[in-house]
């Protein structure tokens, strides 16, 4: 391939496509150009049986090869060379970097003195513990003083923690579950520092919001920003929006300059605390959004808010509680099951969690009642059936892994409907995330120990290739490819092995359907015949309207 004298065109394909390796003209100029002069070429040589093993065994090997022409670029090529046959480890990780996540190989082709990071044992041996994260967070922050520059490092921090994330998800390093929990670590804290740099910011323009308590003393207006759906459950995807609600303790009030400085700017008018954290929720999300040379930190949806993409960015404890009175509607109480405060004043996202919860249950006093509890099933149903309409017209209705039949939502649906029934009467049965529900839903025996171990194991698999189809371009994606040859590329991802392609798909397909037809076979009694299903009957004795 790289030493011989006279090249014989067809040797060449013999040997390159015993590797998996589609396009032979493209991965022999590959090689070619990664080789360079003849000192160079013999170093390569030298791995090169274990570089084309390694990506074989990855999802798109002709992939893998233009991920290290790009990688050599990048590199001084001598000493680089030398340091993978040195380390086989490190070249083989970095082939199944290359051939599995675009994505995380160009945080690596930008940044190549990540892979010295990477190879760190306790990098990927691990996965970090929060406080570990926070720490490093901190220092990297430590020496800086302008807000763009410590933005920047923000978007630097992620993106490293990502490719950490991603690498140890390849790997099978971590469970889907510790896989999420990572993932919704790393945004909380990002979000929380993104708050802190902007507000400090806003601060020294406007002054500190504050606001009276009902006994006439002035305090400081709190912040929150709430954590929705799947961040709110500690349950984050690779590749997500982040749905975010922002908070505030009270809409009376303005900002006032700090202690000690209010000689600074004699005369100086404050701004209300509604102007003040609308524009600090726009110049949040903008410094969480907003996508330099560096990056972003995350996507952000903000349409779970009051009046969803109409209405204001962010809303006082008191206008919240009388848009939930007045305006909230079913598939909002069962958001806000997940919500949990994720930056800014842990008081006041407690307090929001305190004041939404007879929006979600229904007033204490209130029984629950078989006419309301069918009503609530009804209206999820009708719910789901305008997402099953827009998945049918797409031809998603069986590629869709979250929303279509037998898909994560059906799981999800499943879950809070019965929280929201039930979850008064009965709050144990109440976790923010879905595994941690079904779990409680055995202990209060409203199914078995088998069904929850069954929609356990389809939970984490469609999890699983969500995070797979995610990872290749960083796109929120939730579709199954509709090509033959892309899902092989899936399976493959997903752990189903390489020597034998085709086997492998058989095989993904086949996990595939049974686990979404045992997620339907469940999902499907309880919305459209939910009186005579077992789940139904057992939640309704448990809050005791059936004897």
């Amino acid at each position: 391939m790289l030493l011989a004298t006279e090249r014989d065109s067809k040797q060449i394909e013999s040997i390159l496509s015993a590797y998996h390796l589609h396009d032979i003209e493209q991965a022999d100029r590959n090689l070619q150009a990664m080789a360079g002069e003849p000192h160079h070429r013999r170093q390569l040589a030298d791995i090169l049986p274990i570089l084309l093993d390694s990506i074989s065994r990855t999802a798109d090997p002709d992939q893998a090869l233009n991920h290290w022409e790009r990688l050599f670029g990048e590199v001084t090529r001598s000493s680089f060379l030398d340091y993978l046959r040195s380390s086989p480890r490190m070249l083989d990780l970095l082939c199944t970097i290359f051939g599995n996540s675009d994505a995380l190989a160009f945080t690596v082709i930008r940044d190549p003195m990540l892979v010295y990071w990477l190879s760190e044992e306790s990098v990927l041996s691990k996965p970090p513990a929060r406080k570990e994260l926070e720490t490093a967070l901190h220092k990297s922050l430590a020496h800086l003083t302008v807000k763009e520059m410590k933005l920047e490092a923000l978007r630097r921090f992620r993106r490293r923690e990502m490719l950490r994330i991603g690498v140890r998800d390849l790997l099978r390093l971590s469970t889907v579950p510790e896989t999420t929990a990572l993932l919704s670590d790393l945004a909380s804290l990002l979000i929380h520092a993104a708050y802190e740099i902007v507000d400090a910011d806003l601060r020294q323009q406007y002054g500190v919001p504050m606001h009276k308590t009902k006994q006439g003393r002035w305090v400081e207006t709190g912040f929150a920003v709430m954590g929705m759906g799947k961040l709110g459950g500690h349950e984050l995807n690779y590749s997500s929006d982040v749905d975010l609600i922002y908070v505030y303790a009270s809409h009376d009030g303005e900002t006032k300059a700090p202690r000690g400085r209010q000689k600074e700017k004699p005369g100086a008018v404050g701004i209300s605390n509604e102007e003040y954290f609308e524009i600090l929720s726009r110049e949040l999300t903008k410094a969480l959004v907003e996508q330099t040379r560096e990056g972003y930190v995350f996507r952000v949806d903000l349409r779970l808010r009051a009046e969803g993409s109409v209405g204001q960015l962010a809303r006082s404890l008191d206008d919240y509680k009388k848009y939930y009175s007045t305006r909230g509607v079913v598939w909002e109480r069962l958001a806000l099951l997940k919500a949990w405060p994720v930056a800014g004043s842990m008081e006041v996202g407690l307090d929001f969690l305190k004041m939404v919860k007879p929006f979600i249950f229904g007033p204490p006093k209130d029984k629950i009642d078989l006419s309301g509890a069918l009503a609530i099933v009804q209206d999820v149903r009708g719910v789901k059936e305008m997402i099953d309409t827009k998945m049918a017209d797409r031809g998603h209705e069986r590629r869709n892994v979250k929303l279509g039949t037998g898909g994560i939502r059906e799981i999800e649906f499943l879950v809070q409907t019965v929280q929201v029934i039930a979850g008064k009467k009965v709050t144990g049965l109440l976790d923010r995330s879905t595994l941690g529900a079904l779990n409680r839903f055995v202990r209060y025996k409203l199914i078995s120990a088998q069904e929850r171990d069954d929609l356990t194991a389809a939970y984490v698999f469609l999890r699983d290739v969500e995070h797979k189809l995610q990872m290749v371009q960083d796109f929120q994606t939730h579709a199954l490819p509709d090509s033959a040859e892309e899902l092989e590329r899936c399976a493959i991802r997903g752990g189903y092995g390489s020597e034998h392609r085709p086997a492998a798909l058989k095989q993904f397909q086949a996990d595939h359907a049974a686990h979404t037809a045992l997620v339907h076979k469940i999902f499907r009694p309880f919305f459209e015949s939910p009186k005579t299903f077992p789940l139904f009957q057992a939640m309704l004795r448990l809050i005791k309207i059936l004897k």
